[in-house]
């Protein structure tokens, strides 16, 4: 699948915008409001530290995200 949503970015946007990796999850990190924290997205992505987790609705999202992103990385 990754694959299939890959090759259609490049061709509905343009190979420039096919991402490198996507991973796949049942939940985004959101804050009570329901505003995605993409912050820590971009950190996730980069393997950077995370800030501040506090404002999030469930703070363990994350951490799925963070094994979920190591997983598909090892399978590379």
């Amino acid at each position: 699948m990754l694959e299939e949503i890959r090759d259609h970015v490049a061709k509905v946007i343009g190979s420039i915008a096919k991402p490198a990796n996507i991973v796949f999850t049942p939940e985004l990190p959101k804050t009570r409001s329901g505003k995605i924290m993409r912050r820590l997205l971009r950190d996730v992505a980069e393997n950077r530290p995370l800030g501040d987790t506090t404002t999030l609705a469930d703070p363990a999202v994350v951490d799925e995200l963070k094994t979920r992103a190591a997983a598909e990385a090892t399978e590379e």
